[in-house]
């Protein structure tokens, strides 16, 4: 048995049933491995697409989200999407072709110090040089990912142990998220402290959300008698799909942090953000957090613990109510009346549509649908999808900021979540990093609507330097009125092109019943997008 088959047989005991790849010399044996195994490859148009689609494949199935890359520039076009891996907190497994390790220093095709490369992005970055080690190997790194705060982690594939014989080494059967609790008077003292605080919030970082762990958060609101806010954008107190999110915080005496780094999403925990007097508990699985949150804290960090936040959640949810609670029933009201608040976003009227007429048009489709997936990518138009849809499921580009994976995360959907409407909206520039993936859609089969609300521009950008600079000085981010509709029907797809508002609703239907990869196109105002308060 080859070090490849071993690989394979691992990543097949572990559940894994797709990669998401762009082939290369190097990985060519776990291609073969693979295809005995009948496990699948998603075979992508660039390798930061693939690592895109991981991610987008983990949050909305549970599993490892694997990605396979060649060796030199396969591996260096990756990296950068493991910064938005990590930051949303998604366990995914990158795997990458290397050079022999016998040519190691002698000046092979492609050798680089690859781990060195992916170790700052990642919690768990190895090189094995023995076939018979890949199993284990590969299964310590899928636990990294899954435990703790989830995260990426790296596999380098040396050519000629993937070639070398593994022996008789069995793949490992089973992986198991390694739990990590809190101790019992740990959970006792957060509860308590809950319980007889008066206006207590409890907030929550990405892994959280409502996509990966259900009704959790609503389990855990309930149980404790406190809000709980999930927290996955960079605009932070000012997201707008989290309304008067600053409000809330800011009239909380006790502010419960599970898994939500206290970090610029926080105001760094600002006294100008927050009551003075509030006090905060954190829990993390990772010491560092402590670390952050007494620097940006001090004396106002009256408690930390050290646990995964799903563990903490359901330990919490377990233990219920602590005694002689204060009566938050009208505090919880208040608070999700304020978080359900949305800035007037209301049409113009005029002749241009809107943003918001945009994403109220892809809601009325999300709502006829029995089984929906919303994605929101890019600047402006990201945060009005973020503010004005919900779907059944929602994958957003993260705490990162990170545009450009939209298109990939779509396609991820809808090959996971195949009797889902998967609705991608995003911008015309966001649309431009990885639009020939709409080949790899129509070639895959995956059915799915990108939404493009084309302003001709970087948006965000524009809107910086008008406000920065003023309209005289706008440099570097206009951007055509390219027809990407035609482009999608070139490679495979459906495509629709809207200037009119009521062109719209219409042209939204026809593109969910192609039945194809559809592109609608449609020409808005750009306006800057909502603020939270």
């Amino acid at each position: 048995m080859r070090g490849a088959d071993l690989l394979a047989q691992t990543l097949k005991a572990a559940g894994t049933s797709r990669i998401f790849s762009l082939s290369g010399n190097q990985i060519m044996p776990v291609y073969d491995a693979c295809f005995e195994l009948g496990i699948e490859i998603v075979h992508t148009r660039h390798e930061a697409a693939a690592v895109f689609m991981a991610e987008a494949h983990a949050q909305l199935t549970g599993e490892v989200g694997v990605a396979l890359v060649t060796a030199g520039g396969g591996l260096g076009n990756a990296v950068g999407p493991l910064f938005s891996v990590g930051e949303s907190e998604t366990p995914v497994l990158l795997l990458s072709g290397d050079s022999p390790v016998a040519q190691d220093g002698r000046g092979a095709f492609q050798e680089m110090s690859q781990c060195a490369v992916t170790a700052p992005l990642t919690k768990l970055s190895v090189r094995p040089t023995k076939a018979s080690d890949l199993g284990h190997e590969t299964a310590r790194a899928i636990r990294t990912a899954r435990s703790g705060r989830p995260g990426p982690v790296h596999v380098a594939l040396a050519f000629d142990v993937l070639e070398a014989d593994a022996g008789a080494t069995a793949a490992p059967s089973a992986f198991e998220r390694v739990p990590q609790w809190l101790g019992n008077e740990d959970t006792k003292r957060i509860a308590q402290a809950i319980a007889t605080a008066q206006r207590p919030v409890l907030v929550c970082g990405p892994a959280l959300n409502r996509t990966r762990n259900g009704n959790l958060t609503e389990r855990l609101a309930a149980a404790l008698d406190v809000p709980v806010i999930v927290m996955e954008s960079p605009r932070g107190l000012r997201d707008p799909s989290l309304g008067e999110i600053g409000k809330v915080l800011a009239q909380a005496d006790l502010i419960v942090s599970l898994g939500k780094r206290v970090d610029f999403t926080l105001a760094f925990g600002g006294a100008n953000s927050f009551d003075a007097n509030a006090g905060w508990i954190v829990v993390d699985a990772e010491n560092s957090e402590f670390d952050r949150a007494h620097l940006n804290l001090g004396s106002r960090l009256k408690m930390t613990a050290a646990a995964t936040a799903v563990d903490a959640a359901m330990q919490l949810i377990e233990l219920g109510k602590a005694s002689h609670a204060q009566d938050h029933a009208k505090w919880r009201s208040q608070a999700a009346e304020r978080l359900a608040t949305r800035n007037s976003v209301a049409g113009a009227g005029g002749e241009t549509i809107t943003s918001a007429q945009l994403c109220e048009a892809v809601q009325r489709q999300i709502k006829l649908a029995s089984n929906s997936v919303a994605v929101c990518d890019g600047g402006e138009i990201g945060q009005w999808a973020q503010a004005l849809t919900a779907a059944d499921h929602r994958i957003i580009n993260g705490v990162s900021g990170v545009i450009g994976g939209g298109l990939c995360y779509g396609l991820a959907a809808a090959l996971a979540k195949p009797g889902h409407k998967v609705f991608a909206m995003m911008g015309d520039g966001t649309v431009g990093f990885h639009f020939a993936e709409v080949e790899t859609a129509a070639r895959h089969g995956a059915s799915y609507v990108i939404v493009i609300g084309n302003d001709m521009r970087w948006n965000a950008e524009h809107q910086i330097q008008l406000r920065e600079y003023g309209p005289n000085r706008l440099i570097g981010c206009q951007l055509s009125g390219a027809r990407y509709d035609l482009a999608t029907e070139a490679m495979g797809g459906h495509g629709e092109y809207v200037t009119r508002l009521d062109e719209l609703d219409a042209a939204l239907s026809r593109a969910v019943a192609s039945g194809k990869v559809a592109c609608v196109n449609v020409m808005i105002d750009g306006a800057p997008a909502p603020a939270g308060h």
